[in-house]
């Protein structure tokens, strides 16, 4: 499922919560979170008009700083 958006958090625990707090506040899961044959967990939701938002995901192959910025080993 292609996605417009995707928002990185740092911890596997952090996706479940965070789609759910997305869908409480007016948007629709519209793939709960899952295991992407690649690793990691992800899952996806629309915004309260239901527009496709993005990926809420967690990539153990991605390090991210203290802002919660990607970091790509450059």
């Amino acid at each position: 499922m292609p996605s417009p958006l995707a928002h990185n958090v740092a911890t596997e625990r952090e996706v479940a919560p965070l789609i759910a707090a997305l869908a409480s506040a007016g948007g629709r899961v519209i793939r709960p979170a899952d295991n992407p044959p690649h690793g990691g967990l992800r899952g996806y939701v629309t915004d309260p008009d239901d527009h496709a938002w993005g990926e809420i995901a967690w990539n153990p192959g991605f390090a991210m700083d203290e802002a919660g910025n990607v970091r790509f080993g450059l």
